[in-house]
């Protein structure tokens, strides 16, 4: 109940709060935990998204991230948080396992904003989630949330190739819900076509946490690799066919006809990543 009021005054507050990239953000960290892998809400996350789920297994590496969401909430609902959260739209993210964590674990869990900065269109915060074992940090991500205003020299970024398609995914109009039951992240804009449109969008939107999951689990769906990235760049509107296209170097997108919705690398290291952008 008490996150619901802090949302509810949030939601209240946006139309006042007005975004500005030279104030800090709170310095304020939610730790929860050790807590407990719910193994029929994983079971379930696993089977939405497409990874493998056996009881006492790996952690997809993205699930980490499903538990410290209640927290992330909970900071950017706060009054002293610099962006209004009607609105903040997740732009990428960052994930690194530096150990194994099984579904028997209990990670200790800590959200906190690490810094904003200016963005081409608007202002953006990086939230990061850390998850540790008995102390020692095994899990960690960095989230970039923006909240769109004007700014001189707001220019488009030069145009993506599309790679060569993988596979389609036809993605039905209830995918937002589904996925909200399973991740908690409950975004008006994904539930209903009716509560999408109040926010803008013709109807409702897929998640962004969920497009990602599922072009990782057909990326690297055993979890060999500890490092991901991805950038989303178009809302994926449902119900709609979706390309998923790699290359041999660990790239991935998302796509529907010549939109890109999403692009993403998965590999050993953030380095990988780069040295694979050098000698393309």
């Amino acid at each position: 109940m008490t996150d619901l009021l802090a949302l509810a005054g949030a939601v209240t507050r946006a139309p006042f709060t007005r975004a500005r990239p030279d104030t800090p953000p709170p310095r304020t960290r939610i730790t929860r935990g050790p807590l407990r892998v719910d193994e029929d809400r994983l079971a379930a996350y696993a089977c939405l998204c497409g990874f493998p789920y056996r009881a006492g297994g790996p952690l997809p590496l993205t699930y980490p991230h499903v538990l410290g969401f209640p927290s992330a909430m909970r900071l950017m609902s706060r009054r002293d948080f610099p962006l209004p959260l009607l609105g903040l739209v997740h732009t990428w993210i960052t994930i690194t396992r530096h150990a194994p964590l099984t579904t028997a674990d209990r990670p200790e869990l800590t959200v906190f904003a690490r810094e904003t900065r200016p963005h081409r269109r608007g202002t953006e915060v990086t939230m990061v989630t850390e998850a540790r074992l008995d102390g020692r940090l095994v899990w960690e991500s960095a989230s970039g949330y923006l909240a769109r205003h004007a700014r001189a020299g707001d220019t488009q970024p030069p145009k993506t190739p599309l790679l060569p398609t993988s596979t389609e995914w036809h993605l039905p109009p209830g995918l937002g819900r589904r996925y909200a039951a399973v991740s908690g992240d409950r975004n008006p804009i994904h539930l209903h076509p009716l509560t999408a449109r109040a926010f803008g969008f013709p109807t409702t939107v897929a998640h962004g946490m969920w497009t990602f999951a599922r072009c990782l689990a057909e990326q690297d769906g055993e979890g060999e690799f500890p490092y991901t990235r991805a950038e989303f760049k178009a809302p994926v509107l449902l119900p709609r066919t979706v390309r998923h296209g790699a290359d041999s170097k660990g790239h991935f997108q998302l796509s529907s006809g010549d939109r890109l919705h999403l692009t993403g690398f998965s590999g050993f290291s953030g380095e990988d990543e780069e040295t694979s952008a050098r000698s393309s």
